[in-house]
């Protein structure tokens, strides 16, 4: 019998390990879908907002200088292990991540989801799905500030908005505003306090992942929907 699993993957988007997921789930799907052509599960990839750091101020600051002082103690040699850590996760995925000492801002990501979340409820889920995209190549890639307009602006033409409506989501911050709170506060109440937070829906239980996982382990548990939808 068909059946339409839904899978929520929860995020923020100055998060290297939501980017991770996000690479490795996409990857896992579609192998899945390759290498199932005719199963009865079709699987809808929906994003929700999640801000690891609320207070954060919408101007930001150094994102290295920041990671030195609250992650690694001002600790220089930490520092670098933790950069060619993620360099080699990163690139095993097939992306370059940089950490440049002095290029790049760690800022309130609030703007970012609420131009996410406007999209995901106003055009198709490729087209939320390439906004994101955009955002993290942006930040993690090309070291851009997460929330700039210019950043908001580059996603939302990733996306296939219109000048009017990537004019309009950019410049009224009050667009979608109230709407991205509340589904923030709503993944709090769902006890999300870590991201990547992904729940796949299944017909008779939902199977939720918590970090970052392998493509292997996405796709086991699109096995496991697939295999209790039947």
């Amino acid at each position: 019998m068909p059946y339409d699993s839904t899978i929520t993957f929860t995020l923020d988007t100055i998060c290297p390990w939501t980017y991770l997921g996000f690479l490795r789930l996409r990857k896992a799907l579609a192998s899945y879908r390759a290498t199932h052509p005719s199963s009865p599960v079709t699987f809808t990839l929906r994003v929700a907002p999640y801000q690891l750091y609320p207070d954060f101020s919408p101007v930001g600051e150094n994102k290295y200088g920041w990671y030195m002082r609250e992650k690694y103690n001002n600790s220089a040699e930490r520092m670098d292990k933790y950069v060619a850590y993620m360099t080699a996760l990163g690139r095993d995925e097939g992306v370059e991540m940089k950490f440049d000492e002095n290029k790049g801002e760690i800022a309130n990501t609030l703007n970012a989801h609420r131009v996410l979340l406007w999209i995901q409820e106003n055009k198709r889920e490729e087209d939320v799905l390439k906004a994101l995209e955009s955002l993290y190549t942006q930040y993690f890639c090309e070291s851009t500030h997460p929330s700039a307009p210019a950043t908001l602006t580059a996603a939302c033409h990733a996306a296939g908005l219109s000048e009017s409506e990537m004019k309009g989501l950019v410049e009224d911050e009050s667009e979608g505003l109230g709407e991205v709170k509340m589904a923030i506060r709503e993944q709090v109440g769902n006890a999300v306090d870590s991201v990547p937070y992904v729940v796949f829906e299944g017909r008779r239980r939902d199977f939720t992942l918590v970090g970052a996982k392998s493509v292997e382990e996405y796709e086991k548990v699109l096995g496991q929907v697939e295999k209790e939808a039947s």
